[in-house]
């Protein structure tokens, strides 16, 4: 059966229990995902190519009963025509306890998994098409307006096009704005072309969850392979700074429940299906007393380096190695 994506929230996960989404739009995707995900709802994450493997395996995890009656949700990534026979086979078993989301690319009117899912009542099929210019338009207006900066109608068209319509690409650069701008309220088109087209944001992004989820080969080897310049420092440490204050309030939240499944359940924003494992590793890393101290110290950073800048980016590599090697949550 065929849905709008903007119909999502009227899927009855308790009747339609396997569920495509499909498309070049991951960030929608991702936005989708986190709303068909029942809070305390045991997220697992299976690549498709891992399940064709050992489909035995898979089909018997999936129809086991948990001793504590919780409910599970499967997500399998990467999926193509080959997993509809193992669909088929989870059709014919009873799966009450669990919903299966399956993550695939553009799939093609021909395709057979597509065509399956759009036939069956009981099976969900939404596409996710890349956003248009007037959705992005309308959401960079709404998010510049909120944070009060003030940006031009030409800069906000070269954000989507950098975008390429992709909702997930195109947040991640409204919030390196929004990060740029933390002590002023305008940019320009010179700031904003270096930010934009920082080949290195990606593994900026990357190096700091690596960082705070203290994988110190993961770090060495991003320090390794990017040319990071002088002039990334204050970005690298804006988003180091965001990043720490989002894992203090799920730190603290941790603290008090003691369960990291509810607390990654119920963080405010939602945190994206793909973000969730790594998230957990940087909680249990991390107690509140210790990011708070980093906190304070990433604070120190970004002055410091602003007094030394020709040395900046010695100092901001040994800040995130340091961290990256230290000993903080028992």
């Amino acid at each position: 059966m065929i849905i709008k994506y903007f119909e999502i929230k009227k899927i009855n996960i308790d009747i339609n229990k396997i569920i495509l989404l499909y498309g070049k739009n991951e960030g929608l995707k991702n936005e989708a995902t986190n709303l068909l995900i029942k809070d305390n709802s045991e997220v697992n994450y299976y690549e498709e190519s891992s399940i064709l493997h050992n489909s035995d395996n898979f089909i018997e995890q999936i129809t086991s009963k948990s001793l504590f009656g919780e409910e599970k949700t499967i997500i399998i990534k990467r999926a193509s025509d080959k997993i509809l026979k193992i669909i088929n086979e989870l059709n014919e078993k009873n799966i009450e306890d669990t919903t299966i989301i399956i993550n695939s690319d553009n799939l093609d009117k021909k395709s057979k998994l597509r065509i399956f899912f759009e036939k069956h009542k009981n099976f969900i099929c939404v596409a996710f098409y890349p956003d248009n210019v007037q959705t992005l338009t309308k959401l960079a207006s709404n998010f510049f307006q909120k944070k009060n900066i003030s940006i031009s109608h030409e800069n906000i068209n070269q954000i989507i096009n950098k975008s390429n319509g992709d909702r997930k690409n195109f947040l991640d650069e409204l919030e390196k704005i929004n990060l740029f701008c933390a002590n002023k309220k305008k940019i320009d088109s010179k700031q904003l072309n270096k930010l934009i087209n920082l080949q290195e944001n990606y593994n900026i992004s990357e190096l700091i969850d690596h960082c705070l989820a203290k994988n110190e080969k993961k770090i060495i080897s991003i320090l390794n392979e990017n040319n990071f310049s002088s002039d990334d420092c204050v970005l690298i440490t804006r988003m180091f700074l965001n990043k720490a204050k989002k894992i203090l309030k799920l730190s603290s939240d941790f603290s008090e429940s003691k369960n990291i499944d509810l607390t990654i359940s119920l963080a405010k924003p939602p945190i994206f299906w793909k973000d969730k494992e790594i998230t957990k590793q940087q909680i249990l890393k991390w107690a509140p007393k210790d990011i708070k101290k980093l906190i304070y110290r990433l604070n120190d950073l970004e002055l410091i380096i602003k007094k030394n800048v020709n040395n900046s980016i010695n100092i901001v590599h040994d800040f995130i190695l340091e961290q990256g090697q230290s000993k903080t949550n028992s």
